[in-house]
């Protein structure tokens, strides 16, 4: 299941924190909150992940 750890406040921050992620081999996915506008980006993790994702990125981010 994937679950939450982050909402970024735009597309640049969402893809930063992807990349971060990405980089200590997490699986991410991203999901625009508003399909209407480019702000707002659900940074989603898969669950057995998230407490691992959430502690880079208090360090990281």
């Amino acid at each position: 299941m994937w679950t939450v750890v982050y909402i970024a406040k735009n597309s640049e921050l969402a893809h930063k924190l992807k990349a971060m992620l990405n980089g200590h081999d997490i699986m991410v996915m991203l999901r625009a909150i508003n399909k209407d506008t480019t702000t707002g980006y659900e940074v989603l993790v898969p669950g057995a992940e998230v407490d691992e994702a959430l502690g880079l990125i208090i360090d990281e981010a």
